[in-house]
């Protein structure tokens, strides 16, 4: 295990820089995971420091914004976990929403600045 513990990456759709490299010089064990189904599995038996995820508005999601909000469920019931949001500026508006009602820790648009993502991670 490294110093900091395990850095969660949740990459649904990606299309921005990997990471893995900066969350590995600052001391983390990074574990990636493409889907939020098998994140809630992951989160049945570990605990991660950080969670890094994208939020991806999902307009079709009748009582929900994005998948998001099932992460946000399962983190409720623990704490120690810091949450990173990487979100579009189109969706910022409905992230908002989100924010109001859970809180990530932070939250990052697009295109990521690498220097503000590592200063958050420190």
């Amino acid at each position: 295990m490294s110093d900091k513990g395990i850095l969660l990456a949740i990459v649904e759709q990606g299309g921005y820089p990997d990471f893995t490299r900066l969350y590995e010089k600052l001391g983390y064990e990074v574990v990636v995971i493409k889907t939020m189904r098998k994140v809630i599995q992951y989160l049945k038996k570990n605990t991660p420091r950080v969670i890094v995820a994208e939020f991806n508005f999902q307009s079709d999601f009748r009582d929900r914004t994005s998948s998001l909000e099932s992460l946000i469920a399962v983190l409720q019931q623990r704490s120690g976990t810091r949450l990173v949001v990487l979100y579009d500026q189109e969706y910022l508006h409905q992230l908002e929403r989100l924010q109001q009602q859970f809180g990530p820790d932070e939250i990052l648009p697009f295109p990521i600045d690498a220097a503000r993502l590592e200063r958050i991670l420190r």
